[in-house]
């Protein structure tokens, strides 16, 4: 069996056979928030597909395609859809696309999704900035041999400020472009499941016990990984729904990427003047 380590090298030689563009940020886009590729000026696009060892998208609203290019004066790389758990991957597949960031020279790392409420003050179309995280309900992507082969090399690594400073400095600038484009950025703990059913009211009652505000099916994983990289992270939800029994409506996914093709755009803006 190949080692996750031969395996991202793969990957790494497989897009500098395409192109040696070297990236300063790396964004994530989640369900619904695709079309902030769009953005991206003179863009060199691979499908997941052209690079080995690649987890392929296969939820409809990730397209499974990464981007290089310029944005807002940056030098960017963008995925396009993201993979999860719930599709059949393992952690490791499900992180690789941050992993191999890491080793193409991305310091910074923007990540997106889509998420459900469960702090009641929120509401459908809420942008919330991700201050922590809860991680118990999923597995860890720290471990095993790679561990020690890439990133901080640290078998441990301390998770106190999974955000730095310099990340709470960038989410009030953050703050103060929303106010230009109209969007009210809040703050809150997103709590990552694996999916891929929707949780139960009984569920999220005992989340909102735990301290969540949000819930999702990724994140989480891939700001472990982007920790042990020694990357600088934001990560924010859009509420696209609010969680099971907090308003008594059925969930559905159409509902979701509706929510977030119309937050995307404002959304788009927002990170286009910060990364200037």
């Amino acid at each position: 069996m190949k080692s996750e380590l031969y395996k991202l090298q793969k990957a790494v030689k497989s897009i500098r056979k395409i192109t040696d563009f070297e990236p300063e940020v790396c964004i994530v886009l989640g369900s619904g928030l695709g079309s902030l590729a769009d953005y991206v000026d003179n863009p060199i696009v691979i499908p997941y597909g052209k690079i080995k060892y690649m987890p392929i998208s296969t939820t409809s609203s990730h397209e499974g395609k990464l981007y290089f290019g310029i944005l807002g004066n940056t030098k960017v790389m963008l995925y396009k859809g993201r993979v999860h758990m719930y599709e059949g991957y393992s952690v490791e597949e499900v992180v690789r696309p941050i992993r191999l960031a890491g080793m193409l020279g991305a310091k910074k790392l923007i990540l997106t999704n889509s998420a459900g409420g469960i702090n009641r003050d929120y509401k459908v179309g809420d942008v919330v900035l991700i201050k922590d995280f809860i991680s118990s309900f999923v597995p860890s992507p720290h471990k095993g041999d790679i561990r020690r082969q890439i990133g901080s090399k640290l078998e441990f690594f301390d998770m106190t400020k999974v955000y730095s400073d310099d990340t709470y400095d960038t989410y009030d600038k953050i703050k103060e472009i929303g106010k230009i484009h109209g969007i009210l950025f809040k703050e809150g703990v997103y709590l990552q499941v694996t999916g891929a059913q929707y949780e139960t009211p009984a569920e999220i009652k005992f989340y909102e016990r735990a301290g969540a505000d949000l819930v999702g099916m990724s994140t989480v994983v891939e700001v472990i990984a982007g920790r042990h990289m020694n990357m600088e992270i934001c990560a924010m939800s859009t509420v696209t729904n609010m969680a099971a029994g907090i308003t008594g409506e059925t969930l559905s996914h159409d509902e979701v990427k509706r929510e977030g093709e119309i937050v995307a755009k404002k959304l788009g803006l927002v990170l286009i003047d910060l990364l200037k």
